[in-house]
């Protein structure tokens, strides 16, 4: 029997932060709807049961709920924010509005032993993010941590197996939030770890060799790590029965088009095919200034570009990450949308209701895919390229898009990525671009008052894409950066450097 720990998801951004924590203990993990239902969960009959945050207020008329029955099959529960709260009051608890929404880092004192805290010092970082709270547990239910501003910070019920925590284990800010869902999973839940991303990988082969033998199959690669993983693991599992496509859409960074066709026919003989269609999109994009015009636009116009690469095939297998998903719809629940991806526009959809889309990728995260790529042998260079955003440039050149725009933007980031590269930090960080913006601003070149571009540069330090810090870098290296921008691009005269964290701002401008 799989050994596997059951998510319902209540709408939390943080949702697949608690699927990737318990894969990270290499057991498995997925997440469905609050409103599975019953039968499905009988029918899963997972290890344990996490239920996750989310927006709503349990005091709502409308409010998400559950059956009371599912606490009653014998399964481990751990309830996250929402799921404290629901829980309180399914069985008879007092949940009031909050005065102040509590968000942010607290302290915890563990006032009672419980196994949800075993190992877990007292007075531990946890990470708050609630406006209701707890004001009365319910009969059963007893008090195990408590903090400052929240009376009932995690409460348990030891003979239901149930646990809950106002806090966010599965955040990083979390001091001891691994520790805490460890405890959940092994000593709670005695689930048994029988998942990685060697089994992944060896299924996935399978599947691909099953599902496709015979079809056509073709892949979009982009020359980044997600879509060159998934063209080698498509290659090893179908040979060369595999079409990798590589488009170019005009939005690449400088001689990206010749670095890419040589990392994938010389260094790691895939079969592609190469398509410029760099005046398709950027006539397209022409005058288009609106984000999410933007990205549809290029996912319809790439689609189409598609097709007349090859007419006729059967699948179409696409890198969609996790992050991707959540951000653009709900996976499995009632996740709030942020911004449509490009991999998830009308044309796509309707491919995936007739069965003909293949996502390998789609539950895990950045640094996994990373992992299947090194058990793939993918070289190091090109396993840690940053992270590159489907739409390309369109969405760092803020506003209209024209080849004068591009063609600044291009040099100021390779000047940015080179330098970087040379003082030690480009694998320090997770990402790091230039941004175009669409403003001008006063200068003195050549003791002359002139106006001129503004660039953006952004540096940011993550472990999974979901939550993301401003990367701290050396003043010089931000100078060097600067100087060497406005001495070599003559159309720009001031370098700013976002210091923005995920959330509030996303990784990306637009």
């Amino acid at each position: 029997m799989k050994e596997e720990i059951l998510i319902l998801d209540f709408g939390s951004q943080y949702t697949q932060l608690i699927a990737r924590r318990v894969r990270e203990l290499d057991v498995y993990s997925e997440i469905y709807p609050y409103d599975i239902g019953i039968e499905k969960i009988k029918e899963i009959a997972p290890k344990g049961i996490i239920l996750s945050g989310g927006p709503s207020s349990v005091l709502s008329k409308d409010a998400p709920t559950i059956s009371r029955e599912i606490y009653e099959l014998g399964i481990p529960i751990l309830g996250i924010c929402y799921g404290m709260q629901l829980t309180s009051k399914i069985f008879g608890g007092i949940v009031e509005k909050s005065v102040y929404r509590e968000y942010g880092k607290s302290v915890i004192k563990i006032v009672k032993d419980s196994p949800i805290f075993s190992e877990v010092k007292n007075e531990s970082i946890v990470w708050m993010s609630h406006g209701d709270s707890v004001l009365k547990l319910p009969e059963g239910f007893e008090k195990i941590a408590s903090s400052k501003d929240c009376e009932f910070v995690a409460a348990h019920n030891l003979s239901k197996q149930i646990y809950l925590v106002q806090f966010h284990p599965e955040v990083i800010h979390t001091e001891e939030g691994k520790k805490i869902l460890s405890n959940f999973v092994f000593k709670i839940s005695k689930a048994q770890s029988t998942w990685n991303m060697e089994n992944f990988l060896e299924n996935e082969i399978k599947y691909l060799k099953e599902k496709c033998s015979g079809k056509k199959v073709v892949l979009g690669v982009s020359g980044g790590v997600d879509s060159t993983t998934l063209a080698v693991l498509a290659h090893k599992a179908l040979g060369d029965n595999v079409v990798s496509i590589f488009v170019n859409n005009g939005l690449l960074r400088l001689d990206e088009d010749k670095e890419v066709l040589h990392n994938l026919r010389e260094r790691l003989g895939l079969n592609v095919k190469y398509i410029d269609a760099s005046k398709i999109f950027l006539a397209k994009l022409k005058r288009i200034v609106c984000p999410e015009k933007k990205r549809k636009i290029i996912g319809k116009t790439f689609i189409k570009v598609f097709y007349s690469g090859l007419k006729d095939f059967d699948y179409l297998i696409q890198g969609t990450l996790y992050p991707d998903v959540i951000e653009s719809n709900s996976v499995k629940g009632p996740s709030q949308t942020i911004k449509t991806h490009h991999n998830r526009v009308k044309e796509i959809l309707k491919m995936e209701k007739q069965g003909r889309i293949i996502e390998p990728f789609k539950f895990l995260f950045k640094d996994e895919v990373r992992k299947v790529a090194k058990l793939l042998d993918i070289p190091d260079d090109i396993l840690n390229r940053h992270p590159f955003p489907g739409p390309g440039l369109a969405v760092r050149v803020i506003g209209d898009i024209t080849e004068d725009r591009l063609n600044i933007l291009r040099k100021a980031d390779k000047i940015f990525i080179d330098e970087l590269k040379r003082t030690g930090f480009y694998d320090k960080v997770w990402q790091a671009f230039a941004v175009f913006l669409p403003v001008k601003s006063v200068g003195v070149m050549g003791d002359e008052r002139a106006y001129g571009n503004v660039i953006a540069l952004r540096a940011i330090t993550s472990l999974d894409g979901m939550t993301a810090n401003w990367a701290e870098l050396p003043h010089s290296l931000l100078d060097d950066v600067a100087n060497r921008i406005i001495r070599e691009i003559k159309e720009v005269n001031r370098v700013v450097y976002d210091i923005t964290s995920k959330p509030p701002a996303t990784i990306e401008w637009e």
